[in-house]
């Protein structure tokens, strides 16, 4: 299966907006974007006592190299007013890769798929909307099941 995911997630200032602008620069920089999960909104994962996420996942299609398109989120999270002080801090605006193709990657820049995958209900969740038996390079399983199996106990909510 090929495809390109990316998890976009905001939460602070106008989460919405935020997304929509992300959303633009990435078809503007990255690739045409082919589909796009709802939004959903989550309690904070990893350090819990900052307000709420909006997520979701996008699928694109590009000609640029995960390494490219790493470096182009970067940009585009710094133009955006990203700033990163903390691990799992607080932030305007975060873009991870989740899949690339079906490539597994590992350098000192860039893990893919993302290691986090099986254990965020936020990440699984929007993904499994658009991608359900997209399979896991790794772990041989589709997003769907993934999905099943995640123990992450954080109520994931669809806004419409």
């Amino acid at each position: 299966m090929e495809g390109i995911y990316l998890l976009l997630g905001s939460n602070l200032g106008d989460k919405k907006n935020m997304l929509d602008q992300a959303r633009n620069l990435i078809s503007h920089e990255i690739g045409t974007i082919i589909n796009s999960s709802a939004l959903y909104e989550t309690a904070a994962w990893g350090k819990e006592n900052q307000p709420s996420f909006y997520n979701q996942v996008l699928k694109v299609q590009s000609e640029l190299s995960a390494e490219s398109i790493l470096g182009k989120i970067q940009k585009i999270e710094s133009d955006l007013g990203r700033v990163r002080l903390e691990k799992w801090g607080s932030r305007v605006i975060d873009i991870d890769i989740l899949y690339y193709h079906q490539e597994v990657i590992e350098n000192e820049n860039l893990i893919i798929p993302h290691p986090g995958i099986p254990e965020r209900k936020f990440t699984l969740e929007p993904l499994t909307e658009i991608a359900p038996d997209y399979i896991h390079p790794i772990l041989k399983a589709s997003n769907q099941e993934l999905l099943y199996k995640c123990i992450d106990s954080l109520q994931v909510k669809r806004i419409d």
